[in-house]
């Protein structure tokens, strides 16, 4: 008897017949729905034997709702994430001109999907720019509903960006606009509240999955009370809510250069890990020792280099992380960032992996259940029902649903299928076009190698 999954207050409660709500997406979208839903139910069936089913069904979002109720997002599509928590989309037209800027962020902000996640790992095989895409194995969490994409925006010249100018420089003394009479003005939300719940689902997620770290970028050093905030708040929140299973980069030295030489005080411990510690005012000084002190305090669980299992939490600046990502890649495990810095370097670490046609993507509250799959992408109309693209970032991205469900075993089959068919080079036009010896399959017929290299643990369509 399909019912919809609910939310209790040990976690996500999901019956053997879930109600999964879907939206097809616009342009490629149909296309890669009908390849990528029977990957899904074939996973499920040889995974459960017919024990578990999905029941699909189909809501409305983008040019095919306009088209259908002259809305671009019904209010029955919402009350369908709403209802049955878990859901999954395509790529969606968003609409040119006034109304909703863009139907992804809506649909974020109005179910309040503060993650969004995209983990970033490549598949042997997978043609890359880069000469060692096997070290990117990443999951990036992304803060979902603040930051610039929050949409608090004037235009300029306009009567809204001329009194909040106004309001600035006579108010607040501001004197660095350069040109305030033709500047559109933005404004960035950064609060403590939405920092701790995305930080703390990140360092949730590594320690449960026993990840190495979690990284927080930022660009606090030029946005002190906004992105250097949101740096701060992770230290304090690691520090407060997970004392005794983390350890920060700065700790680790202090308990490392106290471990390596015995009887070592703590202003000489200071002036290791600040060199310019002597150059340093007196209540400066007075902070870094502190600080030693406080780390040489965890020796009770951390010390005897048992620092060295914990989880570590670090911070990186956003400019040098998208650098590094490339040269030094095997420092990244767990990222927790910022809505726009997350945008970028989801997108730049998907290039290294084989580019966005193969990245998953979700956006969830821990809180309330709610979840959405969805291609990471956009629509290709010139592709749109060639049977041509790949369907890659939506498969992806159905696996991480069932994962999110509880459904491993189903995900895991989908995993080695996606590895089989790469393997083989039994491949999509983006991949053929670059890999030596490949065979060219259309999206439809990727699907069916999926599913191919499963393996079986019972008849696909069993019931």
């Amino acid at each position: 008897m399909p019912t919809s999954i609910t939310m209790t207050p040990s976690g996500l409660s999901v019956p053997d017949e879930p109600y999964i709500p879907y939206i097809e997406g616009d342009g490629t979208g149909p296309d890669i729905w009908r390849a990528s839903v029977r990957v899904f139910d074939a996973a499920v069936a040889r995974a459960y034997g017919g024990k578990r089913r999905i029941h699909w069904f189909e809501v409305l979002a983008g040019e095919k709702a306009f088209n259908a109720t002259g809305n671009w997002l019904p209010d029955a599509t919402l009350d369908a994430f709403r209802k049955h928590l878990v859901g999954i989309k395509g790529p969606l037209t968003t609409p040119v001109g006034g109304g909703i800027r863009s139907l992804n962020v809506a649909l974020r902000q109005i179910l309040d999907l503060y993650v969004c996640l995209r983990p970033v790992r490549y598949f042997k095989g997978v043609p890359s720019p880069v000469k060692r895409p096997e070290d990117v194995d990443m999951v990036i969490f992304r803060e979902n509903t603040e930051d610039i994409y929050a949409g608090v925006e004037w235009e300029a010249e306009s009567d809204g960006a001329k009194k909040l100018v106004a309001f600035l420089q006579g108010e607040m003394g501001v004197k660095k606009i350069r040109f305030p009479a033709t500047s559109g003005v933005g404004i960035k939300p950064v609060s403590r509240e939405g920092s701790e719940r995305l930080i703390r689902a990140a360092i949730e997620y590594a320690l449960r999955e026993g990840r190495r770290s979690v990284t927080f970028v930022h660009k606090g050093n030029i946005m002190k009370f906004t992105e250097g905030a949101f740096r701060d708040w992770g230290y304090a929140l690691a520090s407060r809510e997970f004392r005794e299973q983390t350890v920060s980069e700065r700790e680790t030295w202090i308990l490392g250069n106290a471990e390596a030489k015995p009887g070592l005080s703590a202003e000489e411990n200071a002036r290791m890990i600040d060199p310019g510690y002597d150059m340093m005012t007196p209540e400066q000084r007075s902070a870094v020792i502190a600080e030693v002190e406080a780390a040489l305090r965890l020796r009770a669980t951390h010390g005897e280099s048992r620092w060295k299992k914990k989880l570590l939490i670090r911070d990186s600046i956003a400019d040098i992380t998208l650098q590094q990502v490339l040269t030094r890649a095997k420092d990244f495990d767990v990222i927790a960032t910022m809505n726009l810095n997350g945008d970028y370097l989801s997108d730049a670490l998907a290039a290294q992996v084989g580019g966005i046609g193969i990245a998953p993507g979700a956006n969830i509250n821990y809180s309330t259940g709610h979840a959405i799959f969805e291609a990471t992408h956009g629509t290709a109309p010139k592709y749109a029902n060639l049977d041509k693209v790949n369907p890659g970032s939506v498969i992806l991205s159905g696996e991480m649903m069932l994962r999110y469900m509880g459904w491993v075993e189903a995900a895991d089959l989908i995993i080695a299928g996606m590895d089989g068919a790469i393997g083989a080079r039994t491949v999509t036009y983006d991949f053929e076009r670059l890999m030596t010896g490949a065979t060219l399959v259309k999206c439809s017929e990727f699907a069916d190698r999926i599913i191919e290299h499963m393996g079986a643990a019972a008849p696909v369509g069993a019931a």
